[in-house]
């Protein structure tokens, strides 16, 4: 693998000259793979990062995930503390219908995610439901976590 050095003789061994070194005709791939899964990892990394990044607990539920569209989901969600988002945008009841009218004018899907931390009341999640109605929404999906407990199944040691 490595350039090495040839020597010719001639017929009586006493007249001996060096040649050139020859150029190696061998890619070494090595650097190339090394390149290849350092980038791999990155974007193994980085791909989970591109989610909606407003922290909430979600509820558990046994619903599997629904397919997911070309364009980026509108999510709209509820904190915790009772701040409500559109996207990474904090908004206030009054404006949710407005706002959401305008973003959904420009985008070929009318679908949205509703998001809510599982310590929010039902009636404000309702409340919220209410005004995506009035903004003209009717694909709400509401965004769960899997591994929660299914309905269909019996509790143990009864």
């Amino acid at each position: 693998m490595g350039a090495g050095l040839m020597e010719s003789g001639g017929s009586d061994g006493r007249r001996r000259r060096r040649r050139r070194a020859r150029p190696m005709s061998e890619i070494n791939v090595t650097p190339f793979v090394d390149v290849m899964l350092v980038l791999l990892i990155i974007f193994m990394v980085a791909a989970p990062l591109q989610t909606v990044g407003v922290p909430v607990e979600l509820p558990k539920t046994a619903a599997p995930a629904l397919p997911t569209d070309r364009e980026e989901p509108l999510a709209v969600t509820l904190t915790a503390d009772g701040i409500t988002m559109i996207q990474t945008t904090q908004v206030t009841d009054d404006q949710i219908v407005p706002r959401l009218q305008a973003i959904l004018s420009e985008r070929a899907s009318s679908k949205v995610f509703l998001r809510a931390d599982g310590a929010i009341p039902y009636s404000r999640v309702v409340t919220v439901m209410g005004a995506l109605n009035a903004a003209g929404i009717t694909d709400i999906g509401l965004v769960t976590d899997t591994g929660g407990p299914a309905l269909n199944s019996a509790p143990s040691g009864n």
